[in-house]
């Protein structure tokens, strides 16, 4: 038996290809099912069962596309609400999947309220169990997706279920989640890369604290997700089609500068080193080498059209299967060139870049704004003193929010700042980007609050 995973380390997952030597089962894919079909062709099996643990908050399923393209059963929650055919399971059910390979459903609600859990029985032991968003490597997932009415009911359903798990499993079963390696779905994080139920009975807080402790760390610890989640749920419920790869419309400088006028999202997806030393006025940076997708699908307004700006096709690409594993299906144009081609007859656009160092030393000459675009948590860790604070996610709406003046604006490494320098550059403000870590800061000779300090 070989337990294979598949990594979108972009959001924070893992899907699973699981076979016996012919026999294959897919837990939790994601949209861009051609990769796990590479993987079974390399493999040499043949896919007959694919596993949903849950309808999926935080990306597009490929499940019912790649049972469809395989002809695979598609074991779904007979509670889900979905519409669209499947193999209807429910806790305690046995499904066979191979000679000597079974998989029992078993019912780990908190996440969400259908969540599953599956066990991988063989040789008559149980070997692994495939966790979804219920137990995850030192954490569960979190439980407030659904809205702050269930927070309460699920989390303690989380705590409970997790407690199932440890008991009804042998210590040596490998625990599979599918959130966790940086998902937003995950309470919190873990750098694990493998576990077992043994190893989550010792370090687990689901599995080491009282409950009421748990559930009062797990709550005071969860932050804000990002806004396209409220999408997902629609989307996985309705049976997700696969997506379409092929290249979108290729624009012109006139048509990149209507779009432009017309409202429309055109993002450059060149490292943010390249856009601050020159861009297309008004266009905004999400780089293809930082979390692309999450932070393009949390800002952006939800329908608008999207023209994608690239150095080479394969960044065209790359971004779009980024876009499909949440949902933004098909930008309405895209570019490969450079800056000036983009601009046709217009100057290209610029702003400087900085270290904390730099800000240290501005500071003693002059007054200027510096703007945290972190997280609230991130914030109330450690923060410069005498900051505005507006996370990342709330800045297009909050603009007017912000001082008059130089704005120099920062985020834990510089990819949020970014993102945040070009929506200010293309409101017309005049800002200056902290490309450097946060832990540069307080040696730079900026003062920092943090909560050790109580200050």
């Amino acid at each position: 038996m070989k337990v294979l995973a598949i990594d979108t380390p972009t959001l924070g997952d893992r899907s699973y290809l699981v076979h016996d030597g012919a026999t294959a089962f897919v837990v939790d894919p994601q949209r861009d099912i051609d990769r796990i079909l590479r993987l079974a062709a390399t493999e040499g099996v043949a896919i007959r069962h694919v596993f949903e643990t849950h309808i999926h908050n935080d990306y597009v399923t490929g499940g019912l596309a790649l049972a469809r393209v395989t002809r695979a059963a598609y074991h779904v929650n007979a509670d889900d609400p979905v519409t669209f055919e499947r193999s209807a399971v429910r806790d305690g059910d046995v499904i066979t999947v191979g000679d000597d390979l079974w998989v029992r459903v078993i019912a780990t609600p908190g996440h969400t309220f259908t969540h599953l859990s599956y066990a991988l029985e063989a040789g008559g032991a149980t070997v692994a169990v495939f966790t979804g968003g219920s137990l995850l490597f030192g954490s569960v997932g979190r439980p407030d997706l659904l809205g702050p009415a269930h927070t309460g009911d699920l989390v303690h359903r989380q705590f409970h279920s997790a407690h199932r798990l440890a008991g009804e499993l042998p210590d040596t079963a490998e625990v599979y989640p599918t959130h966790g390696f940086g998902s937003f779905c995950s309470a919190t994080q873990s750098d694990a890369t493998a576990s077992t139920i043994g190893a989550e009975k010792l370090v687990n807080p689901a599995l080491t604290r009282a409950e009421a402790d748990f559930v009062d760390e797990l709550l005071a610890g969860l932050d804000v997700w990002p806004a396209y989640y409220a999408q997902m749920g629609a989307a996985n419920s309705a049976g997700p089609e696969a997506p379409d790869l092929s290249a979108p419309q290729l624009a012109g400088a006139e048509q990149i500068r209507k779009r432009l006028a017309d409202g429309e999202w055109v993002v450059d997806l060149r490292n943010r080193v390249a856009f601050a030393a020159g861009h297309l006025a008004g266009t905004l940076n999400f780089g293809i080498d930082g979390s692309f997708a999450t932070y393009l699908g949390w800002l952006i307004p939800w329908g608008t059209p999207l023209t994608l700006l690239a150095e080479t096709p394969e960044q065209v690409r790359l971004a779009q299967r980024e876009l499909v594993r949440i949902g933004i299906d098909r930008p309405a144009a895209h570019a490969t060139a450079a800056p000036s081609d983009w601009a046709g007859d217009q100057d290209l656009a610029s702003y400087p870049r900085a270290t904390f160092a730099d800000l240290a030393q501005v500071r003693h000459h002059r007054p200027v704004v510096v703007l945290d675009v972190r997280r609230d948590l991130e914030h109330a860790a450690a923060h410069l003193d005498g900051v505005t604070h507006i996370p990342l996610h709330e800045l297009l709406s909050r603009l007017g929010d912000l001082p008059d003046g130089e704005l120099w604006v920062h985020c834990a490494v510089g990819y949020r700042a970014a993102i945040a320098a070009s929506l200010l550059a293309a409101a017309g403000r005049h800002v200056v980007a902290v490309d450097d870590d946060f832990a540069a800061a307080g040696p730079a000779g900026l003062p920092v609050s943090t909560v050790e300090r109580g200050r």
